[in-house]
C-alpha cells in the first residue's frame, strides 16, 4: 500500500507541474476563461429573455464559444447586432488576451422558450461550451428590467 501511496503522490505532483505551464508551452489545449457582469434584465415576454455578460481570456491563446444552454429555457441563441441588425451565429471567437462581450445593443443571448418567467432577485443557470476549454457554469442574476450596469453593459 505504501508504494501506491507513493506513486499516488508523484502522479499528482506531475500533474500539478503540468498544469503550471505557460500558455505558450507547445501541447497546450485550453485557455483560461472566466465570466463576469452577467445578468438578465426581467423578460417583458412570458416564453423570451436576453441575456449579458463578458468572458475574459487571460490566456495567449484564442478559444471560441460554440454553445450556451440553460435549463431555463428550451434553447439558448447567440446573436450579434451589426448596423442596427441583429442575426443569429453559431459561435463566437474568444481573443487571447481579451474579451468577447455581450452587451444591449450588440452582442447578446436569447433565452427561448423560457420554461417560466424570470423574475428579478432570480438566478439562472447557463453552461458556456468552448471549442478549446472545458464547459463553465454561470449562475446569472435577474435584474429589473431597466437595469444598466456601471459598467456600460
Amino acid at each position: 500500500m505504501t508504494g501506491v501511496a507513493t506513486t499516488s503522490i508523484a502522479l499528482a505532483g506531475a500533474l500539478v507541474l503540468v498544469g503550471c505551464g505557460g500558455s505558450d508551452a507547445s501541447g497546450s489545449t485550453g485557455t483560461e476563461l472566466t465570466v463576469g457582469a452577467s445578468y438578465m434584465p426581467q423578460p417583458v415576454s412570458a416564453d423570451m429573455a436576453a441575456g449579458f455578460l463578458t468572458i475574459t481570456n487571460k490566456s495567449g491563446t484564442e478559444d471560441e464559444l460554440t454553445s450556451v444552454t440553460s435549463d431555463s429555457a428550451g434553447q439558448v441563441t447567440m446573436h450579434e447586432t451589426a448596423g442596427g441588425a441583429m442575426q443569429e451565429v453559431d459561435s463566437f471567437e474568444v481573443p487571447a488576451h481579451g474579451q468577447l462581450v455581450f452587451k444591449s445593443g450588440g452582442n447578446h443571448l436569447m433565452f427561448e422558450k423560457l420554461k417560466r418567467r424570470p423574475e428579478q432577485g432570480d438566478t439562472i443557470t447557463l453552461k458556456l461550451k468552448f471549442a478549446e476549454s472545458g464547459p463553465l457554469t454561470v449562475e446569472m442574476p435577474v435584474k429589473s428590467a431597466t437595469y444598466n450596469p456601471s459598467t456600460g453593459h
